[in-house]
Order: structure tokens, then sequence, then C-alpha cells
């Protein structure tokens, strides 16, 4: 497979669902001394990050770090799931995967065995927000990549005969990781019953029904419509010189001709008025709950610090064993055997403040359900105390700045800061973000936006197959008596 689960990727601000939040362990205070030691090395290197814009309307962004003699580069382009409309969902993805199908110079399959033969390693991932391609080198070898990425940008050549084999591997990507696991095919429906006219709506790997009916032309219409430059950011993280980064960067994707990107329409969510709730009858072990609330982005928000309020908010509740998830319902009163939180701050759009968790043996979803909202009551009732802030605020600063410790994830925060608009500046503030919010603030996030109008939930209800057979046979046979009423009339 070519492209990258991204559920799979332990990045904070790529949560899509029911994955909790914040794993770290508990911080104590000489490892909260250490993490504000390790913030002003953060700072430091935050400073040491250049740009450029090339002529043809390219963006390339470099940040020098010098401990290994290696280097990351990423390609991201400013498409993603979100941007595509009923009937071609799921093209940004099997894009994704055509693109190591072939140009005229390098054909199907040279690509991965060009960055093997260097000594290097490739891959690609697709989100709601973008797409992007990356390979990590040795140093030397960054032009390499460049030559590879730069001739792909246009070059691609989409071969019928290769799109239909791809095809098929997206299809049974979408059996093994959405269709086959009850769990997934649940979060997937409460997406889509949580937002209605949002292009979160529909799923990054498409519905099937349009992945069956996609053609080859839908997607060289797709590669024409967004793989262009000026759509295009190339970010460089590793032991270079920017100066030689951004002249390497003019020889191999100067060239390239920009033309207009089509302008997106705007596709935002309809007002919800009252709660909505889905049940899902699958075959399964275990039931499952998941709740969503609407809730801001940094590029939505009211006030620039209340994302950052939620993103500590849902430290409180699933920051770890001593968060107040696990402490009072997993380990305390035993009614979940699970349950997290999670929300990420740097969506494209509206995103969905993330409550979720499974019940425990004689516990009930309702149960659960009641738990973990009178988790959030307490919050907007009683501030936290400024002891259990500073606990939350310590991890989520240093899961930050230990990130800082991967190059791959120094480039993914660049990346996903500029492709969904926010800028790699605001991105590099987070730490100080975090550290400015008060107990006040998160009880009024809470308040604010944790509220019953904006909720939807989703519950896993686990049949047998004997009872789902049976439900379907009966669903059928309703839906024959319907169709003879009617042609009687």
């Amino acid at each position: 497979m070519t492209g990258k689960n991204l559920n799979k990727i332990p990045l904070k601000t790529l949560i899509t669902g029911f994955s909790s939040l914040l794993m770290l362990l508990f911080v104590n205070t000489a490892l909260a001394e250490t993490v504000q030691s390790d913030i002003q090395a953060d700072k430091q290197r935050d400073k040491s990050v250049y740009e450029k814009m090339l002529p043809n309307g390219m963006k390339v962004i470099v940040k020098p770090d010098h401990r290994a003699p290696v280097v990351v580069s990423q390609v991201w382009y400013r498409v993603g799931s979100s941007y595509e409309s009923g009937g071609t969902t799921g093209v940004s993805h099997v894009l994704e995967h055509m693109m190591f199908k072939g140009t005229k110079k390098f054909p199907a399959g040279e690509f991965n065995k060009i960055i093997a033969r260097n000594g290097g390693d490739d891959n690609a991932f697709t989100s709601k927000d973008y797409t992007a391609y990356y390979q990590k080198l040795e140093k030397s070898r960054l032009k390499v990549s460049f030559e590879l990425e730069s001739d792909r940008m246009r070059g691609l050549l989409l071969p019928e005969e290769e799109f239909k084999k791809e095809i098929m591997v997206v299809m049974e990507e979408r059996r093994m990781r959405t269709d086959d696991k009850p769990q997934a095919l649940t979060y997937e429906q409460f997406n889509a019953t949580a937002f209605d006219s949002s292009g979160y709506h529909n799923p990054v790997i498409g519905w099937m029904d349009d992945l069956k009916n996609m053609t080859v032309d839908d997607l060289r219409q797709w590669y024409e419509r967004y793989y262009a430059p000026n759509n295009a950011t190339l970010v460089v993280v590793g032991d270079v010189e920017p100066q030689a980064v951004f002249k390497l960067a003019e020889q191999y994707f100067g060239h390239l001709k920009p033309f207009k990107v089509k302008s997106v329409k705007p596709r935002i969510e309809v007002e919800q008025k009252g709660p909505k709730q889905v049940e899902m009858l699958l075959e399964a072990k275990l039931p499952y709950l998941v709740m969503g609330y609407k809730v801001p982005v940094t590029n939505t928000a009211e006030q620039q610090w209340e994302p950052y309020a939620l993103d500590l908010l849902a430290g409180l509740l699933d920051g770890g064993d001593s968060a107040r998830f696990s402490k009072h319902l997993v380990r305390g009163r035993k009614i979940a055997t699970s349950a997290g939180a999670g929300y990420s701050l740097e969506s494209r759009m509206q995103t969905l403040f993330l409550l979720d968790g499974t019940p425990a043996k004689d516990v009930t979803v309702d149960e659960l359900k009641a738990a973990l909202l009178k988790e959030v009551e307490d919050i907007k009732q009683n501030p936290v105390s400024e002891e259990e802030l500073q606990r939350v605020k310590a991890q989520v600063i240093s899961s930050a700045v230990y990130e800082q410790d991967s190059m791959f994830y120094q480039a993914m925060k660049i990346g996903i800061a500029e492709t969904t608009g926010i800028g790699w500046e605001e991105q590099s503030r987070y730490v100080e973000r975090i550290q400015a919010i008060t107990p006040e603030q998160i009880q009024q996030v809470a308040r604010k936006y944790l509220i019953p109008k904006t909720l939807t939930i989703a519950r896993l209800t686990p049949i047998d197959k004997q009872a789902q057979n049976h439900q379907s046979q009966k669903n059928a046979a309703n839906a024959k008596a319907e169709t003879a009423s009617t042609e009687v009339k």
C-alpha cells in the first residue's frame, strides 16, 4: 500500500477520532523543569526557520537541524478529502497512490527503487485538508528527492492499466480498515452525521460506491486542478544550509509553470440546532460510544486563545493516568475499560471536540455517556485548580517539545500549519499560547462550546451474525412490500 494511515501517526494534531489525544506518562516536578529548559531551546530553533517564495508561487521552507547528517523533504499540496464533492469522494487518496505509478522519465515503480538505492525511505499520506509526499535521506541526496518530486508534480502519466489495479487496492484497504472494523465504521457514520454541509462529512478513503465508479479521468482532472507549484509547499528539515536548499529548489522546481488554481467553495457547516444521534447495529465484540461537539479551530475561533484552551481541556480529561477520565471512570468507578478525549486545533475548518469510550462489563452505554458528560459538567461548574492545570500544561508542552527531537515531525508541524492556512509562525507560538491559558478560560470554552445543541452521539450496539442476517432479510422484505403497495396504488 502506498498511502500511510494517518491514524497510525502518533502526532497530536492528527487525531481523527477514538484514539486518545495525549498518551504521556505523569510529568513530575523534575520533568517539568526539564521541559521549561527545552522550551527555551525550542524557541531558539524556531528562530532558524527560513522561507522563500519561488517566482512560480511555490513556497520553500527550510529548518536547519545539524544533529545528524540526514534530511527530510516533504511536498505538501493544499488538497484533501474536504475539497471533494459528492460522487468523487476518495479521489485525493487514490491520486496519492497513483503518484507512484510513473512519468515519462521515471516509469512505474522506479520512484521507490531510486530512493531505496540512495539509502532513503519514502511514502505519502492523505488527510481531510492536505496530501503530502516525503523522503528521508542522507543530506547529500536531497537533490534526488527534488528531481523525483519535481518530475511528478506536472509529469504524471496516470496509465489506465495501473489505475485499474490501484483502485482495487484502495477498495480492499477500505474493507480492511473500515468496513470490517465496527469501531471504524461507527466513527465514519458519526462524522457523516455530525457534519451536513462541511467537507468533513466524507471519509478520506471515500465511499465505496464512489470508488467503484471512479475513472482515471476523475484523477486526471483532480491532478490538473490542484497539483501545481503555486498550490504546493516544500518543507525541508535537516543538516542543510538554507541558501543551498533554495538554490537547489529553484534548479528543480523553478521551471514548473504555475496556473490559476480554482478557488474552493467555503462549504461552511450549517448551524446545528439540536443534538443528533446514530446507532450502529454491527457484529462486534464490545459496545462503543463516541460523542462530539462543534468547536472552532485556530482558523475560525472568535478569540485567539480559545483553541488553546480547548486543547488543554482535552488534556485535563484525557492526559494520561492522572487525567480525569482515567482517574475517575477507568480506575476509580470502573465504568469504562477505556475513555478518551480528542481535539485538533490545526484543522482547516470547524471541527469536533471528541469524547469516546468502551463501557466496562455490566455497564450500559447510557451509563458511560452520563459519566462522560458529568466530567464535562464538573469542569463547567468548578474551575480547574492551578496545580492540576500546571500538570496538564507540562504534559501538553512536553509532548510538543519532544516532537522536536524528530526531524520528520518538525517538518510535519510546519507542513500542516502552512497547508491549513495557520502559518508556521503561529504554530511556533504554540507553547507560549498554552502557557498563557487560565483556569477561567478553560471553564469559559467548556460552557460556550460543549453544549447539547451542538452535540452528536454515535453508539455501536453489538449483534450476533444470525440476528444481523435476520434483520437484513426483514429490511429487504419490508422494502419489497412497500414497492408492491406503491405499484397497486
